[in-house]
C-alpha cells in the first residue's frame, strides 16, 4: 500500500488548529502525531506554514450528466472539485433522462465509478408519480430523496399535495428540498412580462422569483415535516425571512430540520446584477445585501448548517441570451472553497467554522461513513492550503468544461496545494495524477 507522510502542518479540525504530522496508509489515515519525523513513507509531503483541512464535502450539485453532457460531465466537473478542495459531492436528479428510477439511478452511479475523480454520491428524484421507486432507496448507499417543490428540468416539479404527504410521511432517508413556490413565481413572472415583454432586465430576477415564493414553500416543507417526523434538509436558503424557520438550540445530529447556504447567496448581491447579468442567476435568486448578511449570519450562528455550491453551469452561449432564455445556475466547485477562505480574510469566519460547515456537518447530517473529519481509522480526504499565495480567476486557469465563472478577474489570496481523495495524492502545485478515481460514500444508518 502506498503511504504518504505530511510534516509540519497546521491542521484545521473539530474547532482547533494545531501542528502536527499525518501518516496516511492506503485509503486511511494511521497515525496523527506532533512528531512523525522519524518515518518512512512513498510521498513526503513538508507542509511547513501551510493549513492541512478534510476534503469538503459539497451537499448540491449538477454535474450534467447523463444527457446534457455539452454544459458538464462527471469527469471535468469532478476535476474542478478536486483542484477546489472538494473531495465528495452529492449530484442532483434532474440530469436526461431524470433519475426516476433505481436503474437510471444506478446508471450514474456507474458512469462515476469510471470518471469521477472526487467521491461521489447521487440524489433519488421524485416525481408526482414515481412513489414505489422512491422506497426502494438504499439509505445505505444514497445519500437522499430530492424534492424540486418549485420548477425545474423535466417531470421532477412535484406539486400534488397527497404526494408530498405520502414521501414525506414514509421517506426512508433524508429529503432534500428546493423550496420555491410556483405560484408566486408565475403570477410575478406574468406581471413583468406585460410590463417588458421578453426582454425583462435581469436585475428583476430576485422580484419574479422573490423572497414570498421562497418563504411560502420552505415554511410549508418544515411544517409538514414537523407533522410527519421526517428528516428534512431545505437547500439554498436565500432570504432573511426563512432564517426563523430553523433551530439552533439543538447539536446538528440531534436536528430532524436543517438548511444549506450557498456560496453565491454570501458573496453576491442584487446591486452586482448590473455588472455580472444572467452569470450570477441562479434558483433561488441572490437577493438584497441584507438577505445576503442574513444568510451569512446564519451560518454563523447555527441556524444553517452547511455551506455547499449549487453549482450548476451552462455554457457561455446559453447564459449570454434574454432573461426568459438565460437558464439559472453557475459553476462554482473550484472556486467554493478559497471563496469562504477569502471571507476568513476578511474578518468574516473562523478556519475552524468553514471546516465545519464544509467536512464535518456534511458527513454528520448524511452520516457519512467514515469522512468529514481528520481522525486516524478515517478515509483520508484531505486538502492542503496556502493561505498567502494570491491568484486571479481567469479564462485560463478555469476547469469547469463551460469555461466561465461568476469570479471571473476576482483576486483569492488562498491557493489549494494539495487535495488527497482516500489517500491517493489527485492533485498537487496544480497537476493532477488520475490514476485513481473517488469511491462511493457509503451512509451509517
Amino acid at each position: 500500500m502506498q503511504s504518504i507522510l505530511i510534516l509540519n502542518a497546521n491542521i484545521v479540525n473539530e474547532n482547533r488548529i494545531f501542528n502536527g504530522d499525518i501518516y496516511v496508509k492506503g485509503e486511511f489515515i494511521e497515525r496523527i502525531d506532533d512528531n512523525l519525523s522519524h518515518l518512512t513513507a512513498d510521498k513526503i509531503i513538508d507542509a511547513k506554514g501551510k493549513y492541512l483541512l478534510p476534503g469538503a464535502i459539497d451537499d448540491q450539485v449538477h454535474f450534467r450528466e447523463p444527457g446534457l453532457t455539452h454544459k458538464a460531465d462527471i469527469y471535468t466537473e469532478s476535476r474542478a472539485a478536486v483542484a477546489g478542495g472538494i473531495t465528495s459531492f452529492m449530484e442532483m436528479p434532474n440530469t436526461i433522462p431524470n433519475a426516476l428510477t433505481q436503474q437510471l439511478l444506478e446508471d450514474k452511479y456507474q458512469i462515476a465509478n469510471r470518471s469521477s475523480l472526487a467521491n461521489y454520491s447521487f440524489f433519488m428524484g421524485v416525481s408526482n408519480d414515481n412513489f414505489d421507486e422512491v422506497m426502494k432507496t438504499d439509505p445505505k448507499r444514497v445519500c437522499g430523496i430530492k424534492i424540486f417543490m418549485g420548477s425545474s428540468t423535466g417531470n421532477m416539479l412535484v406539486d400534488d399535495q397527497q404526494t408530498l404527504e405520502r414521501l414525506f410521511g414514509n421517506a426512508p432517508i433524508l429529503i432534500a428540498t428546493h423550496c420555491e413556490d410556483e405560484a408566486t413565481i408565475k403570477a410575478n413572472m406574468a406581471r413583468y412580462r406585460e410590463q417588458y415583454g421578453e426582454d425583462v432586465p435581469v436585475k428583476y430576477h430576485p422580484l419574479i422569483r422573490d423572497t414570498e415564493a421562497c418563504y411560502k414553500s420552505s415554511s410549508f416543507a418544515v411544517e409538514l415535516a414537523k407533522k410527519q417526523g421526517t428528516k428534512l434538509h431545505i437547500l439554498h436558503i436565500s432570504t432573511a425571512k426563512e432564517i426563523g424557520l430553523f433551530d439552533n438550540s439543538v447539536p446538528l445530529k440531534d436536528k430532524k430540520i436543517t438548511a444549506e447556504a450557498c456560496i453565491h447567496h454570501m458573496w453576491f448581491d442584487d446591486q452586482d446584477y448590473e455588472k455580472k447579468q444572467a452569470f450570477i442567476k441562479w434558483n433561488p435568486a441572490v437577493k438584497t445585501a441584507a438577505d445576503k448578511e442574513a444568510v451569512f449570519n446564519a451560518v454563523l450562528s447555527d441556524h444553517v448548517d452547511v455551506i455547499a455550491t449549487d453549482h450548476a453551469p451552462h455554457t457561455l452561449e446559453e447564459k449570454n441570451n434574454t432573461y426568459f432564455k438565460a437558464p439559472s445556475g453557475g459553476p462554482l466547485v473550484q472556486h467554493s472553497v478559497v471563496a469562504m477562505l477569502e471571507q476568513y480574510h476578511r474578518g468574516k469566519i473562523s478556519l475552524e467554522k468553514i471546516v465545519e460547515k464544509m467536512a464535518h456537518n456534511p458527513a454528520i447530517l448524511f452520516e457519512i461513513e467514515k469522512r468529514g473529519y481528520i481522525r486516524e481509522g478515517y478515509f483520508a480526504d484531505l486538502v492542503l492550503v496556502d493561505l498567502d499565495n494570491a491568484w486571479e480567476v481567469a479564462k485560463e486557469n478555469i476547469l469547469a468544461k463551460c469555461g466561465w465563472s461568476p469570479f471571473e478577474g476576482q483576486t483569492f489570496q488562498s491557493r489549494i496545494t494539495h487535495t488527497l481523495i482516500s489517500g491517493h495524492l489527485a492533485y498537487e502545485e496544480g497537476k493532477f495524477d488520475e490514476s485513481k478515481g473517488g469511491k462511493r460514500l457509503t451512509f451509517d444508518r
